[in-house]
């Protein structure tokens, strides 16, 4: 191959270089979106959750009540049968038997109703809670769907400018030798999105690795294509350098 004609080839793929590290910085931003979106979605449903938490923390304490209050009806039923019986008794021992007893038993049902009254207050510091967590939410489920419309909209201008990339790729193929589009390809893929580097203080700038100076002399004789021994990419020359 004439030596011009390399020399040209090379400043062409340093062009399409150009273009491929954008199009693999572009494409590694979109694959970590996926994650993004998700963990704004696991955010939103852990305090969803915590509502949740709250809301069945208040159901607990509503049963807890019900239950308080019919233990509470049952001890006053208990009660009216021990006093309906308390007329029936013949001896001043059994009398004070039985109202000792009732006495016992108005206490277990005072205990009772303080107990009703405590879950009653936690009942409403519960639904206090839950309407300002609710009113939080909603909040945050603004902020949340305003986030995913951010990554959604960066998605989508990620894409719409990937494809112009794709578009400026296809124009700059025709110019290429096939062989050498075949091998900066492979080198391409396989090598992080990075095929062709220039070689600065004897050194490859794709693997920071010695490059010796008959390799650079074979560099700048553009006879065929030098690749790199360590990393294998394709090595040039900045002449501005």
């Amino acid at each position: 191959m004439p030596t011009l004609d390399l020399k040209s080839q090379l400043h062409t793929l340093i062009n399409l270089q150009a273009i491929d590290t954008e199009i693999y910085i572009l494409k590694a931003e979109k694959e970590a979106k996926p994650k993004e979106l998700q963990a704004i979605e696991d955010a939103f449903e852990a305090k969803k959750q915590q509502l949740a938490g709250l809301e069945k923390s208040s159901l607990d304490l509503q049963k807890q009540r019900k239950d308080k209050e019919l233990e509470l009806a049952s001890k006053e039923e208990a009660i009216k049968k021990l006093q309906t019986q308390l007329y029936q008794l013949k001896t001043n021992k059994e009398y004070q038997a039985m109202l000792q007893q009732i006495n016992d038993a108005k206490a277990d049902g005072s205990v009772i109703e303080d107990k009703i009254l405590e879950l009653f207050n936690q009942v409403d510091q519960a639904k206090a809670e839950i309407d300002k967590e609710k009113q939080r939410l909603q909040e945050e489920e603004k902020v949340v769907n305003e986030q995913k419309a951010k990554v959604e909209q960066r998605i989508k201008e990620m894409d719409e400018r990937i494809a112009q990339l794709d578009g400026q790729r296809q124009q700059v193929f025709p110019s290429i030798d096939t062989k050498i589009l075949a091998q900066y390809d492979r080198i391409l893929a396989n090598r992080d999105g990075l095929a062709i580097v220039s070689v600065k203080d004897n050194s490859c700038l794709g693997c920071n690795m010695y490059v010796p100076p008959q390799v650079i002399n074979l560099i700048k004789m553009y006879e065929r294509v030098i690749t790199c021994e360590i990393c294998n990419r394709i090595l040039y020359i900045n002449e501005d350098d």
